[in-house]
């Protein structure tokens, strides 16, 4: 079972590129990020073609998620609970979705679009925090259930040094933040396996190159689009792969796609 995460970046602005890396890779699941486009704008068809059930989490011009599988989707959320799971809350940034996929064996899948913080000077580092406070409780009570779950997406997050080219470049953006950081371990501590550093584990696994600044041809990357397996997906884990070639064709988002491959 292939489970992939990308950032598209605008799904209808690459949506030839981003179907063209369907066709070919062919994920049973996947988790798309920043698609940029309300419900009704999302190209369901194109999916449609290829064999995928599509649900969808959007947001006019900014953020918005969206879940693509071969399998029925169940159960669907589509919005982080707050912590208090008060469901009149209601949180303006479309940034979760999660669905049980109905295989034969059936697992649950999240793929989140984790706020980016910056400047961390402003309210916007502190809606990340506090984002990340509502993840690692919702989480929490999906372990619970004891059920193959995957946890993936953009989690604007570095965890650790090796994951990024030029560390002192990073040090006062919120991605690379000693909180930001602490709430990503803290979120792993409850019971999740990092599905690249359990697989691979080597320096440098990048994920996201800029477009600034010559980042892709000079490999200015960092590691910052995760899956998180619960202990009862991590017994499967048979592998994970960084679509790295993604990011040299034309008009290609910033981010790359990962998969993950599980026995299930």
């Amino acid at each position: 079972m292939r489970i992939a995460t990308w950032n598209v970046n605008s799904v209808n602005a690459r949506l030839e590129r981003v179907l063209e890396w369907f066709e070919s890779a062919s994920p049973d699941v996947a988790v798309l990020q920043e698609i940029k486009c309300v419900d009704e704008k999302f190209p369901v068809e194109g999916f449609e073609r290829l064999g995928y059930n599509v649900a969808v989490h959007g947001q006019k011009t900014y953020n918005g998620v969206a879940m693509l599988s071969k399998y029925p989707m169940e159960d669907v959320r589509r919005g982080l609970p707050f912590r208090n799971e008060d469901e009149d809350e209601v949180d303006e940034q479309s940034r979760y979705i999660e669905a049980v996929i109905g295989a034969p064996t059936p697992f649950r899948v999240a793929g989140i679009y984790l706020p980016n913080g910056n400047p961390v000077d402003t309210e916007k580092f502190t809606y990340k925090l506090a984002w990340m406070r509502r993840l690692q409780a919702h989480a929490q009570r999906l372990l619970a259930l004891e059920e193959p779950l995957v946890i993936a997406g953009d989690y604007n997050v570095i965890p650790e040094p090796e994951d990024v080219a030029n560390p002192e470049a990073w040090v006062n953006d919120a991605l690379f933040r000693p909180e930001s950081r602490g709430a990503f371990r803290a979120l792993k501590n409850l019971g999740f396996t990092d599905a690249y550093m359990q697989a691979d584990g080597a320096p440098h696994g990048y994920t996201f190159w800029d477009y600034q600044a010559g980042a892709w041809p000079r490999n200015l990357g960092i590691r910052i689009d995760h899956l998180l397996l619960s202990p009862q997906a991590a017994d499967k884990l048979q592998g994970v792969v960084i679509h790295r070639d993604e990011r040299d064709k034309e008009k290609p988002s910033d981010h790359v796609p990962v998969v993950v491959e599980l026995s299930l």
